[in-house]
């Protein structure tokens, strides 16, 4: 998909890459919601849950800690919730958190559904039906707790990034939007971290292990939080514009 030259510099330079896909995610939630208005926030949601879903297992070691793409597509949620938030008020946000679960969940049952059906024994496609199956067998066959871990710590962290936002607004008012940004999306991410990490690998490892893997999670989700802070600012900026020239930005 991209020119040889390209995918060398990207392969020497890792987390340039990562700082690229973090600013494309960002930007691309940015230009669905300038495109398509609250609507556009919707979809953003929905398609970081699937991303996060399919490259969540993909791990990659950046700035020396290992990470998971997941974490990226994951957090840009809690950046279009915060857009939400700020632009269409409480309810809104806590509707798009709705949706958002509802989609986890039919993803992830339609996913397993496709891992039922057997792949293609016909000549000349079994060899590379089988691959397929097998790949995509090893991206989505998740355990029970994984599932569980992810619904639940998405459902109780969104929920409270929510209800934290409009708290630090009901006190500060219009100003200070990124301190609401940050602070609701920190606290959420590090509730999210913590539920997930207990869920998933409390049992199979001991209780500060389970934290630890979280840890490192949590630094990426930080600098995240603090990138998109500008992206923020960008997007309520749209929303005044638009409604200072009349126009309809449902």
């Amino acid at each position: 998909m991209f020119p040889q030259s390209l995918v060398q510099f990207f392969a020497d330079n890792q987390e340039l890459l990562w700082l690229t896909t973090l600013v494309a995610d960002l930007g691309c939630t940015v230009l669905l919601y300038r495109l398509f208005g609250k609507a556009g926030l919707q979809i953003a949601i929905a398609t970081a849950i699937i991303l996060a879903n399919l490259q969540g297992p993909k791990l990659t070691i950046i700035f020396g800690f290992q990470t998971s793409l997941g974490v990226i597509f994951y957090s840009s949620i809690f950046f279009a919730t915060d857009v939400l938030s700020e632009n269409y008020g409480k309810a809104a946000a806590n509707k798009a958190v709705r949706m958002g679960f509802a989609v986890s969940v039919i993803v992830l049952l339609m996913l397993s559904l496709a891992l039922l059906y057997a792949p293609s024994d016909r000549p000349g496609t079994a060899d590379f039906s089988l691959r397929i199956h097998d790949a995509f067998a090893t991206i989505v066959n998740f355990t029970p707790r994984f599932v569980a871990g992810s619904l639940i710590a998405y459902y109780i962290s969104q929920s409270f990034d929510v209800w934290a936002f409009h708290k630090i607004k009901a006190i500060t008012g219009e100003r200070w939007l990124w301190l609401r940004n940050n602070l609701s999306t920190l606290s959420s991410q590090a509730l999210d971290t913590v539920i997930f990490s207990l869920i998933t690998w409390w049992g199979i490892v001991d209780l500060i292990t389970a934290l630890q893997l979280g840890a490192a999670k949590y630094g990426f989700k930080i600098v995240i939080a603090f990138i998109d802070t500008g992206f923020i600012y960008w997007a309520r900026r749209l929303h005044r514009r638009r409604n200072m020239n009349g126009e309809v930005f449902a």
